[in-house]
C-alpha cells in the first residue's frame, strides 16, 4: 500500500486538521507517514499546502515527485489546479467546488471547472453548502476529508477513531460534529 496526498488551500481552511487527522489514522493502522512542513502563508487568506506520504513500506522522503501524487485534497478549487503537474495520470482530485477569492485577479471560475471537468478523476463539493445544510458549520474540511477517504486507502473506521484522538480535547460536541461530517463527505463521492 502506497500512496502520495497533496493537501491543499488557503490559510484557516483547515487544511492541519486534515493532515493530522490522515496522519494519526495512518499511523494507527500501522503505516509508514512522511509530511512535508506546510509551505506558503500559514496565515489566514495565504495559500498552504501540505505533502503526505503513506506506505506498508518505509518512505526515504517526504517530498512527492511531479507526476506522482495519487489524490489532491483541496479547499479550494483553483489551488487543486495550482498543483496539477504533481498529480499521476490516474491521480484524483478531490476538491471544494466553492472558490475562496483572496487575490483581485482570481481566474473566472466557469474556466477552473472548465480545467477540472477535462481532468476526469475529479470529485468537486459544495463542501460549505454541506456543512452549513447539515448542521457542521465548522467541518466543511472533513465533509472533503470523508469524499476523499476510499481514494486514500485508510479505513473509514481508522479515520473516525483518529477525529475522536484529535478533537477529543475539545469536547463531545466537536468529535460528533466532525464524525458527522465526515459521513456526509463519504456518501457525496
Amino acid at each position: 500500500m502506497k500512496v502520495d496526498i497533496i493537501l491543499c488551500g488557503v490559510g484557516g481552511q483547515g487544511i492541519l486538521s486534515i493532515a493530522t487527522i490522515i496522519g494519526e489514522a495512518a499511523m494507527n493502522a500501522n503505516l509508514y507517514i512522511k509530511q512535508a512542513e506546510v509551505h506558503g502563508m500559514s496565515q489566514r487568506g495565504g495559500d498552504v499546502q501540505s505533502t503526505l506520504r503513506i506506505s506498508s513500506e518505509p518512505i526515504a522522503s517526504d517530498l512527492i515527485p511531479l507526476g506522482k501524487a495519487d489524490v489532491i485534497i483541496s479547499m479550494e478549487p483553483m489551488e487543486a489546479l495550482r498543483y496539477l503537474p504533481y498529480l499521476s495520470k490516474d491521480g484524483w482530485i478531490i476538491t471544494s467546488s466553492t472558490p475562496f477569492v483572496n487575490i483581485p485577479n482570481y481566474p473566472n471560475i466557469e474556466d477552473i471547472n472548465t480545467e477540472l471537468a477535462s481532468i476526469g478523476n475529479v470529485v468537486a463539493l459544495d463542501i460549505e453548502r454541506l456543512a452549513k445544510d447539515n448542521g457542521v458549520p465548522r467541518s466543511a474540511n472533513v465533509i472533503l476529508l470523508g469524499a476523499a477517504q476510499q481514494a486514500l486507502g485508510i479505513d473509514y473506521e481508522k479515520l473516525e477513531d483518529a477525529i475522536r484522538r484529535v478533537f477529543g480535547h475539545k469536547g463531545e460536541a466537536v468529535v460528533e460534529a466532525n464524525i458527522k461530517a465526515l459521513a456526509i463527505g463519504s456518501q457525496e463521492k
